[in-house]
């Protein structure tokens, strides 16, 4: 085992990840380019199998290459979704008839694929934020969104049911501004937001919604949004592919 700088000894698969590493830095391997495979790392470093696959799974975990069914690995073209986290619930956004997913887009296409609205007895974590009594129901609309063909996001609102009983955000299609501007017509659009932020890796299920890259966590966003007097209007739990989002908070001093 080589060095690693610090006095203890790094293992040969590690070695073999930061040259790897080191030349898609330098730009020797660009996005798309196919990264040596296993027998080429072999050869190279004379090494064993599992230790040329350990090389390749870290470079994988971090989030730089994509492995390819029957073609191998390959340098990712990391292209993130700039989430702007202040700008994009501006009412100047949503009150206009724009979707607050614009904001974080740059011109590319977002697409919802799957759109799931139903009536639901509220979970009693979101009945406790949306100051619910028990046995409340709540609208729930869960939502995938596609960037470039790769699911990056799974978003699920609860709104009261009573709130929103006959209007457009009990359908699939909510129209333009979307539930923001739905609920400002109906005499409660938000005031105030309040978002928290963690990071852990994702379950079988979110895996399997997000099409991850094996060892890829995801960002957990909750979001409540309040309307005048500090009433909760409406809770939204996403999950996030965070090796598809760069989170930004931009604001004055």
């Amino acid at each position: 085992m080589a060095n690693d700088g610090t006095g203890r000894q790094q293992p040969k698969y590690q070695r073999i990840a930061n040259e790897l590493k080191d030349a898609i830095r330098s730009g020797a391997y660009g996005p798309g380019d196919r990264l040596p495979g296993e027998n080429d790392l072999m050869t190279q470093y004379e090494v064993a199998r599992m230790t040329a696959r350990q090389a390749l799974g870290v470079l994988q975990s971090e989030g730089l290459t994509e492995a390819r069914k029957g073609a191998g690995v390959f340098v990712r073209d990391f292209q993130p979704l700039r989430r702007r986290g202040i700008q994009r619930l501006a009412r100047e956004n949503w009150g206009e008839g724009r979707s607050v997913w614009s904001a974080d887009l740059g011109g590319r296409d977002l697409v919802v694929d799957r759109v799931e609205v139903s009536d639901e007895e509220a979970p009693e974590r979101v009945a406790r934020v949306l100051d619910l009594e028990d046995g409340a129901r709540v609208c729930v609309r869960s939502r995938r969104f596609v960037l470039d063909g790769k699911p990056v996001l799974v978003a699920t609102s609860y709104l009261p049911a009573e709130l929103v009983a006959g209007s457009a955000i009990t359908q699939p299609d909510t129209g333009p501004g979307g539930i923001y501007a739905r609920l400002g017509e109906l005499g409660h659009k938000p005031v105030h937001f309040r978002e928290e932020i963690r990071s852990r890796m994702p379950s079988q299920e979110e895996t399997s919604q997000l099409a991850l890259a094996l060892g890829t966590p995801v960002f957990l966003i909750c979001r409540t949004a309040f309307a005048d007097g500090g009433h909760p209007v409406e809770v939204n739990e996403m999950v996030l592919d965070s090796a598809s989002y760069v989170l930004e908070y931009a604001f004055d001093a």
